[in-house]
């Protein structure tokens, strides 16, 4: 079941020949001529040199890199990269603290400068590199600065209060910001949506049930029902007032006969909350914190992200739970293990400036990460070092083989309401999360299992075999595959007035419909019915412009990169229309430096589509495609030119913008190892 791979650099350096690709390429630049994060890639030369010294400088680029990943390896087997977000992580973490009764100077201080430093010029926070400002966030960090001592009359305050009241102030932000104001009295109760508990009583059939959400709203939405059941007020020792906005608040308006049904709901409910059957209330109660308590994971996280976490902490200490009782201790100890300290390199130039540290001591920054990636992010190298020529057999393969076998999910979790008879075997994206593997990271696990040539074929096969059933038994009915959920599609939750904050519903997308495709086609399944199925699938779902819209990375650019290499490995025709719409729209989107960007705003104005500044880990994304669909054209040829000339001495690239996305149009993040595995993948395939 093992698919080929390069045993050796030499084979790239034997295959490279093949590749119509320019004379030769600069010499890789030194650190003091690489461009600073954010800006444009130098022009590409017009005249370069010979065949052979370019192939010299392509190997050497992917040698480089590989060799950097490599050396990124934990002595257990696996890979984990940073997951840079907004800074909401850390105003939330600060909030929760204060709510508790937690939080201390030191802690306050280390959050308050990473949420400083990243202020944009116009006072306001935005929610990725290089994006616009954002309301909600921007509130959230001036309300935690003020935590930190910060006053309402210092300068990068005042700019903040001014754009927040230049947007419309606190009225206007998301329903999530005013949970956290009416937590400490800063914003009415009777303003926030109602959730009520209750709904943990409706059977799975029944619409608006926790099960109509994906597992990332339901985490949360389950946590926030005992909170706003309770609706507790802990006041800051400070008012916000500067933050109010010209216009008064006025409810949420609806979008649709069903939204204004449910609005009509709402107000219903906003009575009810006045005096709710108690019984029907305390048995909401209870079973809402018994499921919480029950999907508390191994590392004290719920989900391993970071917004049930925070409120099913809330939620349980507002129904009694001490801060030493065992679920609320891990919780606490485990938000430290997602937590990032470092030396603030700014602060400590200002302090040379000046005349020098004092004593030699540097402050600290602390950020919070949202989430942690280590199967997502091992699954990843492997594949990529396998492209890169690493041999199959090699200790660092088979190692990261192991864990990855390790962390494959025995038992049942909420996925099985949908599909009950499914069995277990699929794998998370972090850590600790039995309760919620997911179907992307199963794709990607099998096929870098795949990849290894494993002295114990049997444990492989097993563990690959299991990963298949599963995945095949999570696909919906319409023939594509959701994140976390089959057939999690009920658009009626979209309309709910609470849920203002990023999708919350998992509906099939093109790009994991696409790594199951990969995935099964790697298995020698891809002519089989859930096989076919998908692959109309994801026919049909392409766009008219011949791309693909991008679910989990961005936008496009990351559809499009997963869904031909998926069709062509399905045995899909590279002359076939699909595919050379897809590959002119990827060539009419080439940057002119060479390289590939696309914009998160591409989620929000269709002109941003395909748009954007050149990236490491996008240019690897078209690289990939092109190359699948068997393109050896002037793009791939200057997108190979783009990597060699960008590449850092240590062997990454510099990639301050954000590709990955949590939720389109309001949650995105910089994965900090896309930058390096991606471009080893896809080096590695074009040099094969």
């Amino acid at each position: 079941m093992n698919r080929p791979v390069a045993s050796s650099t030499e084979e790239f350096d034997a295959a490279a020949a093949a590749i119509d690709v320019p004379a030769a390429a600069p010499p890789v630049p030194d650190a003091a001529s690489l461009p600073l994060p954010g800006a444009p890639a130098p022009p590409v030369p017009d005249a370069p040199p010979t065949a052979d010294g370019w192939r010299e400088q392509a190997l050497g680029a992917l040698s480089l890199a590989r060799d950097h990943l490599l050396g990124l390896q934990h002595p257990e087997g696996w890979w984990k990269g940073e997951l840079e977000t907004n800074v909401t992580m850390d105003a939330e973490d600060l909030l929760l603290r204060e709510f508790l009764s937690i939080r201390d100077p030191e802690t306050t201080e280390r959050s308050a400068r990473w949420i400083r430093s990243q202020q944009r010029e116009d006072g306001s926070w935005a929610n990725f590199f290089g994006g616009p400002g954002d309301l909600s966030t921007t509130v959230e960090a001036y309300v935690a600065l003020r935590l930190a001592g910060d006053q309402p009359e210092a300068e990068h305050m005042r700019a903040a209060a001014e754009y927040i009241r230049g947007l419309g102030g606190l009225e206007r932000a998301r329903v999530f910001t005013h949970i956290w104001l009416a937590l400490f009295g800063a914003w009415p109760w009777e303003r926030v949506p109602v959730l009520p508990p209750e709904m943990m009583l409706l059977p799975s059939r029944v619409p608006l049930n926790p099960y109509d959400f994906a597992c990332w709203a339901r985490q949360t939405v389950v946590a926030l029902s005992v909170v706003l059941a309770i609706k507790p007020v802990r006041p800051l020792p400070f008012g916000i007032e500067e933050l109010s906005g010209p216009e008064p608040w006025s409810p949420p308006q609806a979008r649709s006969l069903r939204g204004r049904l449910l609005l009509g709901l709402d107000r219903i409910l906003h009575v009810y909350e006045r005096r709710p059957l108690r019984f029907v209330r305390e048995a909401g109660m209870a079973r809402a914190e018994r499921w919480i308590v029950d999907r508390q994971e191994g590392d004290g996280s719920w989900g391993g992200i970071q917004p049930p976490w925070v409120y099913s902490l809330i939620a349980l200490h507002l129904r009694g739970y001490p801060l030493d009782h065992p679920v609320m201790q891990l919780g606490l100890e485990g938000l430290d293990a997602f937590t990032i300290e470092e030396p603030d390199d700014s602060l400590a130039a200002e302090s040379d400036e000046a005349g020098g540290r004092a004593g030699g001591k540097r402050e600290k920054v602390r950020r919070l990460e949202a989430c942690q990636s280590p199967v997502w992010d091992t699954a990843l190298a492997v594949i990529a070092l396998a492209d890169a020529g690493v041999p199959a057999r090699s200790p660092e393969l088979v190692r990261a083989a192991d864990w990855l076998i390790g962390k494959q999910v025995r038992t049942r979790g909420d996925w099985a309401v949908r599909r009950p008879a499914a069995p277990p075997g699929g794998w998370p994206f972090e850590f600790e999360n039995s309760n919620y593997p997911d179907v992307d990271d199963t794709a990607e696990v099998v096929l870098a299992l795949l990849a290894v040539d494993h002295p114990d074929t049997a444990r492989i096969d097993e563990a690959v075999e299991r990963g298949v059933a599963w995945v095949e038994a999570m696909q919906s009915s319409d023939g594509g595959w959701g994140a976390f959920d089959a057939d999690n599609c009920q658009s009626l939750v979209r309309e709910v007035p609470f849920c203002d904050f990023g999708e919350v519903i998992d509906p099939p997308s093109a790009d994991v419909t696409a790594h199951v495709i990969e995935m099964l086609a790697a298995v020698g399944r891809a002519g089989h019915n859930p096989g076919l199925a998908a692959t109309d699938w994801l026919l049909a779902a392409q766009e008219q412009d011949g791309s693909w819209f991008g679910r989990w990375g961005i936008n496009h650019v990351y559809g499009t990169g997963a869904a031909i290499p998926a069709l062509i490995a399905a045995g899909h025709d590279p002359s076939s229309g699909p595919v050379r719409r897809a590959v002119r729209w990827l060539e009419e989107h080439q940057n002119d430096d060479g390289g590939w960007g696309e914009d998160a705003r591409s989620y929000d104005d269709p002109d941003w589509i395909g748009r954007g500044d050149s990236t490491a880990s996008q240019t690897a994304w078209a690289l990939l495609a092109l190359h699948a669909a068997g393109e050896r054209s002037p793009a791939i040829r200057r997108g190979i030119r783009w990597l060699v000339e960008t590449q850092r001495p240590d062997g990454t690239w510099n990639e301050p913008q954000f590709t990955g996305t949590g939720f389109p149009s309001d949650f995105y993040i910089n994965y900090h190892l896309y930058r390096l595995m991606f471009p080893v993948m896809a080096l590695g395939r074009c040099l094969r």
